[in-house]
């Protein structure tokens, strides 16, 4: 997804589920973060959008179960989908969880799913998230069917499902949707039975079932969390590869060509704010005039080891950052120790 800076209006509306009851679970570290989730300090996939009718901002993020003590990487299921509210984009506040998520006829509780990665836009007359969807709580990552859901909400905090979107396989997570040039909507997400690349399937006007596959978008490396956005007179879209992320270009939205060679990526180097040591993951661009801001996270204090076999609580824990972008002579830029602008002041 990619939000934009658009009118503020008036108050706000609160969101469904537990909010400031949640706050003080965990204790939350001393560092530079934007964003710790406080009932598991497990934030991660964020996606940052405008509210229309307030003008607050809004991140929806997967809520990791980082602070329990389970087998294998089920902390890493179960999730629910938390909610912060932030003026400016740089200061945020938890704000809970939203509940209307469960699939099904409610037989199965809603704890027996996982929700992961949530994309949210506003077509114009509502809001609508393409959640990825996991039956159960796995203790491993191989082997559980995913699957991309859609929900609509007129306000952001009240959500009702619409339905499955069927794509390449039963493997796919991650969408991230706009509308494109050639006035198509577009949808790109990560394909885990094509080797981990990015696909893309088009729709005219977001209509259940109006969904066709065009095929694989990204090739190369394994990677994941596709997010498109246009600035600087080109479209760009960011990737995932688990060592910082990947940049493509393109005129269309369409044909990609990477930026640099196979092994260049941004957010790969360590940053000098405390806790953003480690690279870039699964982030979230909000484009505001000629300038962005990429929201990501990272393991503030991960040592490197595989995050599905390490005990350590510390290691799964993570936090939301953000870092500027810029597009020069061509090149997508991001100093992740720059100085950050509000949302409201970008561009203006």
């Amino acid at each position: 997804m990619s939000g934009r800076a658009d009118a503020a209006g008036p108050a706000s509306t609160p969101v469904s589920g537990a909010a400031a009851a949640s706050v003080g679970r965990v204790d939350l570290p001393d560092d530079d973060a934007l964003f710790h989730d406080s009932v598991h300090d497990g934030a991660t996939d964020p996606t940052v959008i405008r509210h229309h009718a307030t003008g607050e901002w809004w991140m929806l993020y997967t809520q990791r179960r980082a602070s329990v003590d389970e087998p294998g990487v089920a902390w890493v299921h179960g999730s629910r989908i938390g909610v912060a509210r932030s003026a400016d984009g740089l200061a945020w506040r938890y704000a809970g969880t939203v509940d209307d998520l469960r699939l099904g006829d409610g037989t199965v509780p809603e704890q027996a799913q996982t929700h992961w990665a949530p994309e949210v836009i506003f077509d114009g007359e509502r809001y609508r998230m393409y959640l990825t969807v996991i039956d159960g709580i796995p203790d491993r990552w191989e082997g559980h069917p995913r699957r991309i859901v859609e929900y609509v909400s007129d306000d952001l905090a009240r959500w009702t499902v619409v339905g499955e979107v069927p794509l390449s396989s039963d493997r796919v997570i991650d969408a991230c949707v706009t509308p494109c040039p050639d006035g198509l909507w577009r949808m790109w997400f990560k394909d885990e039975a094509d080797d981990s690349t990015t696909w893309v399937a088009a729709s005219a006007d977001l209509a259940p079932g109006s969904w066709r596959v065009e095929g694989r978008a990204i090739a190369g490396r394994p990677h994941e969390g596709p997010n498109v956005f246009e600035l600087g007179g080109w479209w760009w879209m960011l990737v995932d590869e688990w060592r910082g992320m990947g940049v493509f270009r393109s005129r269309d939205a369409i044909s990609w060509i990477r930026q640099g060679g196979s092994d260049d990526v941004i957010l790969g180097a360590p940053g000098r704010r405390r806790g953003d040591a480690t690279f870039g993951r699964h982030g979230d661009v909000v484009v505001a005039g000629d300038r962005a801001l990429l929201y990501y996270f990272t393991h503030p204090h991960w040592d490197g080891s595989e995050l599905g076999s390490t005990d350590a609580a510390s290691a799964r824990r993570s936090a939301i950052f953000a870092a500027p972008l810029a597009v020069v002579d061509g090149v997508l830029v991001c100093d992740r120790d720059a100085p950050l602008a509000p949302l409201g002041a970008v561009g203006a």
